[in-house]
């Protein structure tokens, strides 16, 4: 009907050829003919038929049987093209006029017929049955079991965030790039004011998680339930995914294995603030219901620090925020049946100091003498230098020792990464922490000064990535191979340039995707 419209204009157009060229000579502008046009009246001519089939709510006919153009008709005849004007043209525009007639009358023919409209659709499915038909290849069967919406979930690495407002949200791993040691970061989370990130680690969407509170109870949640974001959004309210009472909050946090059936065969770890340590089976958590579990009721002011899964096959190392640490061995630490005692003590704290992280380690028995021989090979063996021993610790004679136990002694070398407040950091051997009994002060664990503390102490690999994040807001992620191989006492290198009332609050190793690098100091 739209091109019936524009046809029937041009075909009064040129049975009224001689006054529309006048027309058009005489006006000044395209605009100022296509106002002319419009505005007089026209013979229809033999286009009435036509006119009364289209039936176009644009059509104005007058009681003389007239006929007023339409702006999309004036449009038209404008472009028209000199040689429609000839015999030949004028006739194909009136061909064209009676094939849309005819074309209108079968359409509307169809549409007032059921039988031709469903006659028409059983020639086109068979058509198509003709041309793709074919056995049918997929299998319809019925399901098992239910399908749930974790099976449609896809398996991907997650940054998962906590804040100490308690915050929590998950964001793809890859969309943090790596930079150089030493660099400013990029902008990380918009967080309220004295709010900062106080945990972040990498999990897949399938892991479950636990969340421990500061009342003792223990929460689980698969990682995919969390609310996804940005790196720079908060996340969701912790208050808001779990039952929490007034005054509760999440003070550890926990990604444990997929597959539950290996949980029998492991333990966990708690370390508390004061100093305490308590082991339980793994699989006293495999049942945790949504109003959570008791994990532990700790002391008034006391909290839970860090849970990790171990075996007895490792040793734990605590750390404190004053530079002290202690390893021993997980024997030394008896399984617990109840989860709602304290524990042993784990390290002996001196006043104003506290427990700021745990790691777990793999046990390998080695001398002193031992250690400070392989200090000297692996150094020479290096960079041709040779590691100083620690003035008035471990200082004593060099032990001659086979090529083949210093060979096996690096593949079972494993690095303690230490982080302070004021950006600095380094990574010293595990060989370094000696295992002594547990309850005692321990070794230095870092050389502070100023005001600085320990914010971060954990075992890395080479091959991982560090994350780094200010209570600004603050955030930098560079590869562990970039830090320095140090003396367990020393200061380390810069890790991060923090303001003068900025301090590094949370760090965690990532796993290295091999993305773009920046240079030192980029933004």
């Amino acid at each position: 009907r739209k091109r019936g419209h524009e046809t029937v204009g041009l075909a009064i157009a040129v049975a009224n050829i001689d006054e529309v060229i006048r027309l058009i000579r005489e006006s000044p502008d395209p605009g100022v003919a296509r106002e002319r046009l419009v505005a007089r009246d026209w013979p229809t001519g033999d286009m009435q038929p036509l006119i009364a089939l289209i039936a176009d709510p644009r059509t104005i006919i007058s009681d003389s049987g007239a006929i007023r153009l339409s702006e999309d008709q004036a449009r038209s005849i404008l472009a028209l093209q000199l040689s429609r004007l000839t015999g030949l043209g004028r006739e194909d525009i009136a061909k064209a006029a009676n094939e849309i007639a005819d074309e209108i009358k079968e359409l509307l023919s169809i549409l007032a017929s059921r039988e031709r409209i469903l006659a028409i659709i059983r020639g086109e499915l068979t058509d198509i049955k003709q041309a793709f038909g074919g056995p049918r290849r997929t299998q319809f069967s019925e399901s098992e079991g239910d399908i749930d919406d974790e099976a449609l979930i896809p398996r991907e690495d997650m940054v998962v965030t906590v804040t100490h407002g308690g915050y929590v949200k998950r964001t793809p791993l890859a969309l943090y790039r790596t930079q150089r040691r030493g660099g400013k970061g990029r902008a990380g989370m918009q967080m309220k004011d004295e709010d900062f990130v106080t945990r972040v680690f990498v999990a897949s969407t399938h892991a479950p998680i636990l969340f421990f509170s500061s009342a003792g109870m223990a929460y689980k949640m698969k990682v995919w339930r969390l609310p996804q974001g940005d790196p720079r959004s908060r996340g969701r309210a912790l208050v808001n995914l779990f039952p929490l009472e007034q005054g509760e909050t999440i003070t550890s946090v926990m990604a444990l294995p997929e597959d539950e059936h290996d949980w029998e065969k492991l333990d966990v770890m708690f370390a508390t603030r004061s100093g305490g340590v308590r082991r339980n089976k793994l699989s006293d958590f495999a049942q945790v219901n949504r109003n959570g579990k008791i994990a532990m009721k700790p002391d008034e002011g006391d909290g839970i620090v860090e849970v990790q899964i171990c075996s007895e096959d490792d040793d734990i190392l605590l750390t404190t925020q004053n530079g002290m640490c202690i390893r021993f061995a997980v024997p030394e630490v008896r399984v617990f049946s109840g989860r709602t005692s304290t524990g042993n003590r784990g390290i002996k704290l001196d006043d104003g100091d506290n427990v700021i992280g745990m790691g777990v380690l793999k046990h390998v028995e080695v001398s002193s003498a031992e250690a400070r021989a392989y200090f000297r090979w692996d150094a020479q063996a290096r960079d041709g230098g040779e590691v100083e021993p620690e003035a008035g610790e471990d200082a004593g004679e060099v032990a001659e020792v086979a090529f083949e136990r210093l060979a096996w002694l690096k593949t079972q070398e494993q690095f303690i990464l230490t982080v302070t407040s004021g950006g600095l950091g380094k990574r010293a051997s595990s060989y370094e922490y000696r295992v002594t009994g547990r309850g005692g002060k321990g070794l230095i664990a870092h050389k502070l000064t100023g005001d600085a503390r320990i914010t971060a102490s954990f075992p890395v690999r080479s091959s991982e990535d560090l994350l780094l994040v200010t209570d600004k807001g603050q955030l930098i992620r560079t590869r562990i191979d970039q830090i320095r191989i140090a003396g367990r006492a020393t200061q380390g290198v810069i890790l991060i340039n923090v303001a003068e009332d900025e301090h590094v609050v949370a760090a965690e190793r990532l796993e290295a995707l091999g993305g773009e690098g920046g240079e030192e100091g980029e933004e």
